[in-house]
């Protein structure tokens, strides 16, 4: 199922021998551009038209009621309420604790002061259609809640009823999301980066999508703010031996795998015995699985078994693939994080399987993919925010630095900016504003 590639006694460079899917060359580009051009010329009429052709039902209207909101969270079992209230509660404190503060720095009359101000309206997208991920609603919505967001929108596909999962509205109640509404796709970008007549523009989008989602983010980037570079489909990479169990290594390569069509999952080890023992496991975990179908997909394409000849070499590999989420399933675990340098997120030891990430670590599940961990991360509160920064400048500062700042603009050619000190210093000997 999964393809082998052997790099023991290699003579070539690793990155030289590894398979680099190029997202770009499939990636519907004209296609969304397409889309997003149709929704910034006819608004609702449009989305309602994609909606129809992409998710096969008529919505109306696609605005969800806000009672409907609470309707749905009354309706969760008491199992389910109590587990979304736990989820809830791990990940807003975790980005409690991480959320940015104001400080202020000084230095020879010249004091500044930083100071994280929150995007007005944050523009979610949580993926569905054919499931359902309250799990998203609450690794996007409450980090730009902790980030002071005033207020949150949330786009999602319909299902084939032309509604949305009970518990995916529950979770946004449970958040306080302001709008929900029942769009899906490059529709559902377009609506919330240019608005319609029912979709208010945002300043910011996040969320995890399918290739078309990712693309329409990036055709919007020079509208609206995009949250943690490219979210796409899911990817894995564990690094395992014999200290873990082929068991545990397989079902956590089937548990992204079975997001579906387009990712990836990576097992690297220096032990072929090892290898042989997952792919059996794997084998047999895929047959058990109800989603047999698109996990089967996401391993046959993009599956791959690397041996390497040391611990130090696997790490070398998992650099150059920069993956989503990368397991440490071996003895030298605590030793090898270390050495990470590319990974979305990073799960020490057997127990620390990515689905503790997906649900209740407290960091955003909402992670780079497609090799953008080598110069992104994870959804912070962060990417809700700006950093604004206030410059007070007294007399003496300003003695101090303008010289140079006259001497720099004059060596730039730009007179007025030399002009703006200089004549304040003439206005100083005058004895005028002093």
């Amino acid at each position: 199922m999964l393809s082998n590639i052997d790099l023991r006694s290699r003579t070539a460079p690793i990155a030289s021998l590894l398979p680099r899917p190029d997202f770009t060359v499939d990636a519907p580009v004209d296609a969304v551009r397409d889309i997003i051009s149709e929704v910034r010329a006819n608004g609702d009429s449009a989305v309602r038209g994609f909606t129809a052709t992409f998710d096969g039902v008529n919505v109306e209207s696609s605005k969800v009621p806000n009672e409907e909101l609470e309707r749905a969270w009354r309706s969760l079992t008491p199992d389910l309420s109590e587990a979304l209230r736990f989820a809830h509660d791990r990940i807003s404190d975790f980005h409690k604790h991480e959320a940015p503060t104001s400080n202020e720095f000084s230095q020879e009359g010249i004091t500044v002061t930083s100071i994280p101000q929150p995007v007005n309206r944050a523009g979610l997208y949580v993926p569905g259609g054919l499931a359902a991920y309250p799990s998203t609603v609450l690794m996007t919505a409450l980090p730009a809640r902790c980030a002071g967001v005033n207020e949150i929108i949330l786009c999602t596909p319909p299902s084939p009823n032309g509604q949305v999962d009970q518990v995916v509205l529950a979770a946004a109640f449970l958040c306080g999301v302001e709008e929900v509404h029942k769009i899906g796709g490059v529709q559902a970008i377009a609506a919330m980066a240019y608005g319609t007549e029912s979709v208010p523009v945002v300043d910011v989008i996040a969320g995890p999508g399918n290739v078309w989602v990712a693309t329409a983010k990036q055709e919007v980037a020079g509208q609206v703010g995009i949250a943690a570079a490219f979210a796409g489909p899911s990817e894995i990479v564990v690094i395992g031996d014999a200290s873990c169990p082929a068991t545990s290594a397989a079902v956590d390569l089937v548990l992204q795998a079975e997001h579906g069509p387009g990712g990836r999952a990576w097992l690297v080890t220096w032990d072929e015995e090892y290898a042989a023992d997952v792919q059996v496991e794997i084998n047999r975990i895929v047959e058990l699985s109800p989603r047999r179908d698109e996990t089967l997909q996401t391993l046959t394409e993009d599956g791959y078994i690397c041996i390497v000849d040391t611990p130090l070499e696997a790490i070398e590999v998992v650099n150059e693939i920069a993956p989503e989420h990368l397991q440490l399933m071996c003895s030298e675990a605590g030793e090898l994080v270390n050495g990470v340098r590319n990974a979305g997120a990073v799960f020490v030891g057997n127990w620390g399987s990515a689905a503790i990430g997906d649900y209740v670590a407290g960091p955003s599940h909402v992670l780079p993919t497609a090799g953008t961990a080598r110069f992104s991360g994870a959804l912070t509160v962060e990417d809700f925010q700006k950093r604004m920064h206030v410059i007070d400048v007294s007399r003496d500062g300003f003695d101090r630095v303008s010289g140079s700042v006259a001497e720099l603009a004059t060596a730039e050619g730009l007179w007025a900016h030399a002009a703006s000190v200089r004549s304040r210093l003439r206005w100083a000997e005058d004895g005028v504003g002093s």
